[in-house]
């Protein structure tokens, strides 16, 4: 990135609330700390010691086997297949621009690998609108390299979205070296690049998606262009053969020197070539980006494989572009963009902070002034992803459920319940959510529609319908391809917080006639009771595939605020079996690492609890990956041997039982 617009990460300690282990017993001089994501130089370090909660690590000597890390940090969740739906205005499109962003979820070092004890996180949620995740960060001080964490990578698969790990080699301004630039491009006695290797077995390892190289530090020459396009190369092919992506910044051009272009041109057309898209840095102008679009048409290369970049840091949704430039409204997308930092939506609130108010402004981001993508606002100087790229769904086979959980919340909820008032975070857990926040259609006043988080059926937040709606209103809530059976039925869970509201489940089994056209809903009529009610809906009559799925709700008496906790789509109710062989492979006074094997067939996450001397339970955390920490245990009251649960949970939310580990004091 240009210097001028960099914000550099520095070192700050987090507490991990949910790391995993690997499967294997760790080795016995594994301390028992929380594990944080991986970050490396390439091969040689900084002059110095490194600083407090700072380990420097030589990508070049790692290895999976001695990583005793590397299960806190490998994804549980394949990159899922994803369709596009009828668009829902009339000005999104597919085929066409594409979207990226490049987000600092944390510092580059302590940045706790599963999840941490507050709320405050950059839980993005829009995945539907995203084509590729870049995990950004990297420092001088701290490490060049960086795999993204498990519980990032597992939340974007889930919605069919890639993740890059990032290669970051600094200005010299900011303490970069050429020395690690030297290091990243070796080669060995047959003429490899052994760190290209290391890069690509590192993604294999932890269940990423390739790699996003940005070499920024200048003083380079001809010979270190021809090395670094040399490592590119390679780096690309080997990638390639695993499944991988590569993508380079327009920063270093082929004369080894450091000169955005600000577009696709003579001084970097090579690395473009071998590599699967190019950052075109944020100098661009209008004519740049049209002669950069015709010339990646020329050299066979999609237009699209071209991200320019938006700098949101700063200003966010209040950020001047020109995106006649990029995604015009009147004819062809030029280029795709490229988001630099919309964490924005969190970062610029103050201190005091809510989910709610982070939310609030990420809609904004996203979905654009008017809150909903099937009706935006042509007036809005913010022309927000929802105006001009069509959304993309994976729900595409039952079972799917959902209990619309965001990554975080103020407490952890189980069947209406609180069973912890412990704010927390843990990316991996959110579920698949709607695709079109809020498209709502009403002939009369419209509601407004939140993730909230006062209150919630499981997890963290609940979707929150509010007002005094005269009409009835149509919530759009899922983009499907479900297969219809004799068998199928919905399932909602829903609760009348305030006034009285007639509930109808909407099934459409085909698509709209045209874009932005409602769903051709089916309404089957929905009772409940007092509470938190769980409702089975047979889809009588109906055949084919479930294309789209909501909710009609005809307010009664008002105002209205109605909670809606779950839904799932089903032909019979499955229960998985339970892991095995749970154990504790660490140990000093109330720190603990705890692993077990893996419950066979398909597993949402795992649960643990603790087993209280007076038979209750007690909720510590969930995570999707086969390992567990935990920090500052105690026993109770006579309590000599401390009793853990742990429990898979598989797509509909059911419970296996639980296997038990034991730890005495």
């Amino acid at each position: 990135m240009n210097p001028s617009r960099r914000t550099f990460l520095i070192a700050t300690t987090a507490a991990a609330l949910a790391p995993a282990l690997p499967a294997t017993a760790a080795p016995e001089a594994a301390a028992v700390t929380p594990p944080y994501a991986s970050y490396w130089y390439p091969d040689s370090f900084p002059s110095g010691s490194p600083g407090a909660g700072i380990t420097w690590r030589s990508l070049k000597s790692w290895t999976a086997a001695g990583d005793t890390d590397l299960a806190f940090n490998a994804a549980s969740v394949p990159l899922a297949g994803r369709f596009t739906p009828t668009p829902a205005n009339t000005t999104a499109r597919s085929g066409q621009a594409r979207v990226q962003a490049l987000v600092s979820f944390g510092p580059t070092s302590a940045n706790p690998a599963q999840g941490s004890a507050t709320a405050d996180y950059y839980a993005l949620t829009h995945w539907a609108y995203l084509d590729e995740l870049v995990f950004w960060g990297g420092s001088a001080g701290e490490g060049l390299i960086l795999a993204p964490n498990a519980p990032i990578v597992d939340a974007a698969h889930r919605h069919g979205v890639p993740v890059l790990g990032n290669i970051f080699l600094p200005p010299t301004a900011y303490g970069g070296q050429l020395q690690w630039t030297r290091d990243l491009v070796q080669t060995d006695a047959s003429g490899h690049y052994p760190l290209a290797a290391q890069l690509v077995a590192v993604a294999a390892a932890y269940g990423f998606d390739g790699w996003f190289v940005n070499a920024e530090t200048g003083g380079g020459n001809t010979a270190l262009g021809t090395a670094m396009l040399g490592f590119l190369t390679e780096l690309k092919s080997l990638s390639a053969a695993r499944g991988q992506r590569v993508t380079w910044y327009d920063a270093m051009t082929v004369n080894g020197t450091v000169s955005w272009q600000g577009a696709l041109d003579n001084q970097n057309q090579a690395f473009f070539q071998h590599a699967d898209d190019m950052f075109v840095d944020f100098r661009w102008s209008a004519s740049t980006l049209a002669s950069s679009g015709t010339r990646a048409s020329q050299l066979g290369r999609s237009r699209y494989e071209l991200w320019a970049g938006v700098d949101v840091e700063s200003n966010g949704s209040g950020t001047s572009v020109n995106w006649d430039a990029m995604v015009p409204a009147g004819s062809a997308h030029v280029t795709s963009v490229g988001f630099y930092r919309p964490e924005w939506t969190r970062n610029h609130l103050p201190a005091s902070r809510t989910p709610g108010d982070f939310h609030a402004a990420d809609d904004r981001f996203w979905t654009g002034r008017s809150l909903d993508p099937s009706r935006p606002d042509g007036a809005d100087p913010w022309r927000a992803p929802a105006v001009w790229v069509a959304d993309r769904s994976t729900v595409t086979a039952v079972p799917f459920a959902s209990v619309f959980n965001t990554g975080h919340g103020l407490r952890w909820y189980e069947e209406g319940e609180v069973a912890s008032d412990t704010p927390w975070n843990h990316l991996g857990l959110q579920d698949r959510l709607p695709s079109r926040r809020w498209a709502v259609r009403t002939a009369g006043t419209r509601p407004a529609v939140t993730l909230d988080f006062a209150d919630a059926w499981r997890g963290g937040s609940s979707v929150l319908v509010a007002g005094d709606p005269d009409q009835p209103v149509v919530l759009d809530l899922y983009a499907t391809r479900l297969p219809v059976t004799a068998g199928t039925v919905v399932e909602l869970t829903y609760r009348t917080d305030a006034g009285s509201v007639a509930v109808e489940l909407a099934v459409a089994t085909a698509e709209p006639d045209g874009a932005g056209a409602p769903p051709p809903y089916t309404y089957l009529p929905v009772d409940a009771g007092d509470g938190w009610s769980t409702v089975t809906v047979p889809l009588t009559g109906l055949s084919g595939t479930v294309h789209a799925l909501g909710v009609r709700l005809t307010a009664t008496a008002g105002p209205v605020r109605w909670r809606l906790g779950a839904i799932a789509v089903r032909d019979t109710v499955t229960t998985p079996a339970a892991p095995a062989g749970p154990r504790v492979t660490a140990a000093n006074g109330g720190d603990l690492r705890l692993a077990w094997d893996a419950a066979p067939g398909d597993v949402r996450h795992y649960t643990l609890h603790r087993l209280l001397p007076d038979g209750t339970r007690r909720f510590l955390g969930a995570t999707g990956q086969r390992a567990f920490f935990l920090t500052g245990l105690r026993p109770e009251q006579g309590e000599t041997t401390a009793r853990f649960e742990v429990r898979a949970v598989g797509e509909l939310y059911t419970a296996s039982d639980p296997v038990t580990v034991t730890h005495t004091w």
